[in-house]
């Protein structure tokens, strides 16, 4: 027998760790970004957070801005609880050896071991907080995260900078910018179609191979000596496995009273080429350095049209 989650207890845990990582954001977290972020599918994603709502683990808003959001920080909410949420719960009320209920008078020799199984997985659980696991998943996210002794596929990505100017203050670009990054999305999509050639050669032979669902989240603005760093996150669906995803900042600096200078500084992976198979390292740069550009220069041209 292997100790695993099922389907169901998967996708708990990682639209529990997407809501932790929205936690504190002015507006809840939407469904197509557990969706997209997460890999959970759109057509199970409503069944999965009502499982964290029943739980008492998130809340639910309605409206335009509405969405999902934790009912208390990351840092209080165990593993325990959420893996039970989608699991039920870990203690079984059946013997291990028989399907009926475990009694003193018929006790299995397996009782007292596997009890304590039980309760060291449970203890185990328990003291990881969502907070932990959104710690790590930045920090595997960053390169920065190893396990000794655990091997897993290295997945390549490219380090990506550049630049533009737009004719608008900071002040009005950052107030642009605050909250959800979700009118960004079709900026976002048009920047990839115009990296779509590039793709043509080492997609399946067909445009359009890449789906247009992006999820974008800007984090809270942070003022730093070149000017306000505004942390950036994308990511985009495909059928191939492995998806499109920007981590980085989006840095905004003065130039003078009406002009500022927008910058993006990240680690961009692109997708996957023919057949699943990585793409070679010129394609590889020259997709993500194209990619980057075109979003830069729509979001500039978006900015000064407001």
């Amino acid at each position: 027998m292997k100790l695993k989650l099922s389907k169901r207890g998967d996708y708990v845990v990682r639209s529990a760790l997407c809501l932790a990582g929205g936690y504190g954001a002015p507006n809840p977290t939407k469904l197509r970004q557990v969706s997209v972020e997460m890999g959970v599918p759109r057509t199970f994603v409503s069944q999965i957070l009502g499982d964290l709502v029943q739980a008492g683990i998130a809340t639910s808003f309605f409206g335009a801005k509405g969405g999902y959001r934790l009912t208390r920080p990351p840092g209080e909410i165990t593993l325990l609880e959420v893996v039970e949420a989608g699991e039920g719960p870990l203690e079984s009320d059946t013997c291990v050896l028989g399907d009926d209920p475990c009694q003193w008078e018929s006790v299995c020799p397996m009782h007292e071991t596997w009890s304590a199984a039980t309760a060291a997985m449970r203890a185990e659980l328990a003291a990881t907080t969502l907070a932990t696991l959104l710690e790590r998943d930045r920090a595997i996210t960053a390169g920065e995260y190893h396990v000794v002794g655990h091997r897993h596929e290295t997945v390549e990505t490219v380090e990506v900078r550049d630049t533009v100017h737009v004719a608008r203050p900071v002040e009005r670009i950052t107030e642009r910018l605050n909250g959800s990054g979700g009118w960004l999305i079709e900026h976002l999509d048009a920047a990839r179609d115009d990296a779509e050639s590039i793709l043509l050669r080492v997609g399946p032979g067909e445009s359009g191979w890449l789906t247009k669902t992006v999820a974008v989240r800007l984090g809270d603005p942070v003022q730093t000596p070149e000017g306000v760093a505004i942390p950036l996150r994308w990511e985009a669906t495909g059928p191939s496995g492995l998806f499109p995803r920007l981590v980085g900042t989006l840095q905004v600096a003065e130039l003078d009273a009406e002009r500022s200078e927008l910058t993006i500084a990240g680690r961009y992976r692109p997708p996957l080429g023919r057949a699943g198979h990585a793409l070679d390292d010129a394609v590889m740069t020259r997709l993500a350095r194209s990619t980057i550009r075109s979003f830069l220069r729509r979001l500039a041209d978006a900015l000064e049209s407001d």
